[in-house]
């Protein structure tokens, strides 16, 4: 399948790779540590400081490549718990249907009503904004569009002929939303997935330009954007590069993702073919 894959595919699929390696190998591919000072603010590129310094000093190449690991696994984490929660609860209300799916979809609807950055800076103004918050703040407010996506996918696939020969079979409803369902509606979910992904990385990196996502000494892209956006007023490029990565992140795993959407006629799996 590889072989058939056109270019901008292959381009997206080589720069997520490189990002994920950076992200796993952080600290082999790091030159210095994230916090080491090595030299003045804002000093220019050179051969021991590939990128520069920050605000403070620090390699700004080492922090970066940090920041990757950071970033990423967050949004990861974010991802994978809005498409468990989102997924299953919008297939389980379109199976159920009547009261229980009225209720869940008012319920996400309400939530939907509130602007998620603002909804996100309510609760971490009161909250400490550590990993774990973030990873169930970021994952639950965004379950509401998987759950949405979800809901529709299986609305349409509930009144499938191979549900019904499920049903009368005597299967239950776990056999149908796991077995039946789910398997079926992979195709937008996974490609959804991608876009999620993108949305979860643009979301960590507003919450931490505006002081409330990772904290220090931890950095991911955005809080990296923050540090060093007054250079930019000197013509220091220390902001632009982390805004970069962030913009071929996003670029390139919604190129993969737009790849796979195309293919989601091989991907379906189940009874439904």
């Amino acid at each position: 399948m590889l072989r058939h894959m056109p270019v901008t595919a292959m381009i997206g699929l080589v720069l997520t790779a490189l990002f994920l390696i950076c992200a796993v190998f952080a600290p082999w591919l790091a030159p210095y540590s994230m916090a080491e000072v090595v030299g003045n603010p804002w000093e220019p590129r050179s051969a021991a400081s590939l990128l520069g310094t920050d605000n403070i000093g620090r390699d700004l190449l080492s922090r970066l490549i940090y920041g990757a690991r950071t970033t990423i696994t967050i949004a990861a984490l974010a991802t994978m718990l809005a498409f468990s929660l989102g997924s299953v609860l919008g297939i389980l209300a379109a199976v159920l249907g009547g009261w229980a799916d009225q209720l869940m979809s008012r319920g996400v609807d309400l939530l939907m009503s509130i602007p998620t950055l603002i909804f996100a800076l309510l609760i971490l103004s009161v909250m400490p904004s550590t990993i774990a918050v973030l990873v169930v703040v970021m994952g639950v407010l965004d379950s509401t569009r998987v759950y949405r996506l979800a809901r529709a996918v299986a609305v349409d696939l509930n009144v499938q002929d191979f549900v019904e020969a499920a049903r009368l079979r005597g299967e239950g409803r776990i056999w149908i939303i796991f077995r039946e369902i789910l398997p079926n509606a992979l195709a937008p979910l996974i490609a959804e997935l991608g876009l999620r992904f993108i949305f979860a990385v643009l979301f960590l990196s507003s919450l931490s330009f505006l002081g409330l996502g990772v904290q220090p000494p931890d950095a991911d892209w955005g809080s990296l954007v923050r540090e060093n956006r007054q250079g930019i007023v000197f013509g220091v490029p220390a902001a632009l590069i982390p805004a970069g990565a962030i913009a071929t992140l996003a670029i390139s795993v919604n190129l993969v993702a737009d790849w796979i959407l195309k293919q989601k006629t091989d991907l379906k799996g189940g009874r439904g073919g």
